[in-house]
């Protein structure tokens, strides 16, 4: 049953585009929503990207690819998410925003649809409040890239019903995801480590201790980490970790959680990361990561 439902993306940023590679491969006809109807289908094509670089090695065969795009549409009117059987946000970290959205998709999907949200900060349950439907939301927090990471903590909220728990737990092992479950939690289990921990490292760059790429050698050589903190600040984008500090740390008051000051004036600068192609480093393009 689960993989005849329609998925639905709402957001078509790094994140929502990786979470939609995820489901279109898994099997699911999948459609992007975004109230930018350009940046929707801009995260088509950054799919397609993604997909073309699998054919090249040799991961998939073009005919995999042609069946898997041909479950992808994108869209920037709500409306078109009524026929999903379940509906994963992953839009910026607000609470009221993330409100709002939720509320909007609750009137146009029908009873048995199921919410969740790619938060990574902020509480699940307080999110859910606002939706229309806490019995059926769920957290559903993919790793980056999502693409290429298997792991998706699942929290329910307060009100969260097992058989809705269930029913997201099985869908997102249908999509090929390990699903680990998590209580709903300031930054669950990694953001909790991984926002203070990242802050550190930038604030190492802003003493002058190390420079970016020295303190991504040193973390990949000696603790054994794919990516180095700087890289992996770039991927989720600087203006999204500020987001990020200031969620944990408005519920945490954690000193390590803060927003440091470089990271602020980095993001005035519009040095984001990869998808300004500057950010701790510097990069020839703006694709999602893999493409």
């Amino acid at each position: 049953m689960t993989n005849k439902i329609t998925i639905g993306v709402a957001g078509s940023g790094t994140m929502g585009t990786g979470i939609a590679i995820v489901a279109a491969r898994g099997g699911f006809p999948t459609i992007i929503f975004d109230i930018d109807q350009a940046r929707a289908e801009g995260a088509v094509d950054q799919m397609k990207a993604f997909f073309a670089k699998s054919v090249q090695r040799g991961k998939l065969t073009q005919e995999q690819v042609d069946k898997i795009m041909g479950r992808v549409s994108a869209t920037s009117d709500i409306a078109a998410m009524a026929p999903c059987g379940l509906v994963i946000e992953a839009i910026f970290e607000e609470l009221e925003v993330k409100g709002k959205l939720f509320s909007a998709l609750n009137a146009m999907c029908g009873p048995d649809t199921l919410f969740a949200s790619n938060t990574s900060t902020l509480s699940i349950t307080e999110i859910a409040a606002k939706s229309g439907r806490d019995d059926r939301f769920v957290g559903m927090h993919f790793c980056l890239p999502a693409q290429l990471m298997k792991l998706v903590e699942m929290s329910p909220g307060i009100n969260t019903s097992p058989e809705s728990l269930e029913a997201a737990w099985k869908i997102c092992e249908a999509m090929g995801q390990r699903p680990v479950k998590t209580q709903d939690a300031p930054g669950f289990i990694l953001n909790y480590f991984l926002v203070p921990f990242n802050n550190d490292a930038i604030r190492l760059v802003e003493e002058g201790v190390a420079e970016p790429a020295e303190i991504d050698k040193a973390i990949k050589g000696a603790l054994g980490y794919a990516m180095g903190p700087m890289e992996l600040l770039d991927l989720v984008g600087l203006d999204t970790q500020v987001l990020l500090c200031e969620a944990l740390y408005g519920v945490t008051n954690e000193p390590r959680a803060s927003c440091p000051p470089l990271l602020r004036r980095m993001v005035a600068a519009r040095r984001l990361g990869r998808k300004t192609k500057r950010g701790f480093l510097n990069y020839e393009t703006a694709a999602i990561f893999g493409a």
